[in-house]
């Protein structure tokens, strides 16, 4: 039966999907004064976490800091609702350090579900968005299951893994979003109408059980951090939760391996059931076994879904066996072999909008004013799509107000490596954010996300007044300390008792407090034993800070030349339309992957896959000449 469409009311911005990539659009566009829609399929789905019931992690706890950094909400919930926080990689340097926080499932999508619907210039509807409104190529809102017409300057889609959603576990399927929520079908078939190229990837997640029949004897407790420290810039070390809930760790073994290979045949990965390509980073256990066939046993975490409940997840088992194959792998594993299934783990494949019909401010070459971000970009994790999402809902609030665009570069912020990733290179597989992906990552650490990115923030009307007075006090603390240990003279007397302590030489002259701090064994703390605190007060941010920058002073000039030189390869813009087959000597493939991709700057031309530096060379000189052959407007 024809659903007869009518028109309802008219907006700024329009959010489809209330995960976590558009509840961060959502928020920064209605905060930046723009009237904002969030239609969602199921506001009980608000924010929700339907795998790992965790924030950040490496690379990822970055994304967190900096979204927290530009005015997002992910680091400030979290910090609510938190059981566990730890610090990973402390006994590594501060570029791959990171936060990684165990959430209260539940109490996240109710408190963030709170901050949406206190939103002033917020709408939070429920309803199912089935079409869009194009004319003329340009996005003018959408169209609901019920007929609901919305208008708007502009739209950002968050599906995730609801569009076009398959559930599958052994030989049972059905078309599903995650957990078993309604999947958004038609909407998927509305773009392909458009002309959007979508793919199929798959994800999964692994099977909970009840925590009161863990043997937790047989497991090894992780226990959280002593030390206080959050995800949001704003939160107080006061509020640090002194009473943690501990994850605990397990492991496979030959008998779990065993089960998995007598089964292989029933799993949907090898069986040929599942089409969608899976997370190469992420793995469920049963590629895990036959991929790395030689280890005799995998890590396996137990983890608490939330204080008010008794559901462990099973953190690292990921898989879509049968249910009944999945008990007797659980119960091979030391600590779970009593352990009751809860919910079976499951795989959900879903569709993706090739990442390369994305400009750098999300928004879609093919329709205007039209924006994507999160899972349906080809990303996993809630952070890297809380990353986009909040890139997204500050675009399209600058396009609705008629502004130019907010774009990221690599050296600024690890957003800004995703989406480039994405966007320059796309993606064959769900892509991950790592630390090895970012070439500047000594610059684009966790503790310095506030000095990269707040000043943004603030000239974007995400950032309060107060809380930049605090962060500008902050950042001219942090330049009066690293004068004053660049003035001060630490003498052999001075050093004395610490050099003794260390079982190290006693100085034969004075040395500047600053290059003192450079060694290895010497800590601010140290410096301020012998010199003296400041006549300022100095907490441990701005310390971590002064000591950071003094010991990796060399490093970071070193990364900050590079990062000149790459500002001006990003100068050198490309223009619009260009037709590279009218460039002379460009190699067929440079052709074809400028034309598929149309860089925006010769920066981001030279990290296109199968453009070498010959091709760079040559276009550089063609758009200096001014000689631009442009490819003709489509009809």
């Amino acid at each position: 039966m024809d659903i007869k469409e009518f028109d309802s009311e008219t907006y700024d911005v329009i959010v489809v999907g209330a995960g976590h990539a558009g509840s961060e659009a959502a928020l920064a566009a209605a905060r930046m004064g723009q009237k904002t829609l969030l239609i969602t399929i199921n506001l009980d789905m608000v924010a929700f976490m339907p795998c790992n019931p965790s924030v950040g992690g490496p690379a990822k706890g970055i994304v967190v800091r900096e979204i927290d950094a530009l005015g997002g909400e992910m680091g400030r919930n979290i910090d609510k609702t938190y059981i566990q926080m730890r610090m990973l990689n402390t006994g590594k340097g501060p570029a791959v350090r990171a936060l990684r926080a165990q959430a209260d499932k539940n109490m996240y999508h109710r408190m963030m579900k709170d901050v949406l619907e206190d939103e002033p210039n917020l709408t939070l509807r429920q309803g199912i968005a089935e079409k869009l409104i194009v004319e003329d190529g340009v996005c003018k809102g959408i169209v609901t299951a019920t007929g609901a017409r919305y208008h708007a300057k502009s739209v950002v889609l968050t599906a995730g893994t609801s569009s076009r959603g398959k559930i599958i576990i052994g030989e049972l399927m059905y078309s599903s979003g995650p957990n078993n929520s309604i999947p958004s079908i038609k909407l998927s078939e509305d773009l392909e109408k458009h002309g959007f190229k979508l793919t199929r990837f798959k994800t999964g997640t692994p099977p909970r059980v009840n925590k009161n029949t863990i043997n937790f004897d047989e497991t090894i407790e992780q226990p959280g951090d002593k030390e206080p420290n959050h995800f949001s810039f704003e939160t107080p070390d006061s509020n640090y939760l002194q009473h943690q809930i501990s994850c605990w760790m397990t492991y496979t073994n030959a008998d779990t391996h065993k089960i998995i290979r007598e089964n292989l045949d029933r799993a949907p990965m090898f069986s040929g059931v599942i089409k969608g390509v899976g997370p190469r980073y992420c793995p469920s256990i049963e590629d895990k076994i036959v991929r790395f066939a030689d280890k005799p046993r995998h890590q396996i975490f137990l983890e608490p879904e939330g204080k008010d409940t008794k559901e462990y997840y099973v953190g690292d088992f990921s898989t879509s066996m049968p249910e009944e194959v999945q008990l007797k792998m659980l119960h091979s594993v030391a600590g779970l072999e009593n352990a009751k299934l809860m919910r079976p783990g499951y795989a959900i494949e879903y569709d993706v909008i090739e990442p390369w019909q994305l400009k750098l401010n999300l928004e879609t070459k093919i329709v205007k004013n039209l924006f994507t971000a999160g899972q349906m970009n080809g990303t996993s994790g809630y952070e890297e799509a809380a990353g986009q999402g909040i890139m997204a809902g500050i675009n399209a609030a600058l396009r609705a107000e008629g502004k130019d665009p907010f774009i990221l570069r690599r050296d600024e912020a690890y957003i800004g490596v995703l989406i480039d990733d994405l966007v320059t290179k796309g993606t064959n597989e769900p892509y991950r954010l790592l630390t090895s992906r970012a070439e500047y990552r000594l610059i684009l650490r966790h503790d310095n996300a506030d000095l990269r990115l707040t000043d943004y923030g603030y000239k974007l009307g995400l950032i309060s007044d107060k809380r930049y007075d605090a962060f500008k006090e902050k950042r001219q603390t942090i330049e009066m300390e690293l004068k004053r240990l660049s003035r001060k003279m630490i003498t052999p007397k001075m050093a004395l008792p610490f050099l003794k302590a260390h079982d190290l030489k006693p100085l034969k002259d004075g040395i500047l407090a600053d290059h003192f701090l450079r060694r290895p064994e010497v800590h601010y703390s140290d410096i301020i034993d012998m010199i003296g605190e400041a006549d300022y007060p100095v907490d441990r941010r701005v310390a971590e800070q002064v000591e950071i920058a003094t010991k990796y002073d060399g490093y970071i000039k070193k990364e900050k030349m590079r990062i000149e030189r790459l500002k001006k390869m990003e100068s050198k813009k490309i223009p619009e339309r260009i037709d590279y087959t009218k460039v002379d000597s460009l190699a067929t493939e440079a052709v074809q992957k400028l034309t598929k991709i149309n860089p925006q700057t010769i920066a981001q031309a030279s990290r296109i896959s199968g453009v070498n530096p010959a091709d760079i060379g040559i276009l550089s000189v063609y758009i200096e000449q001014g000689k631009i052959a442009k490819l003709p407007e489509a009809k």
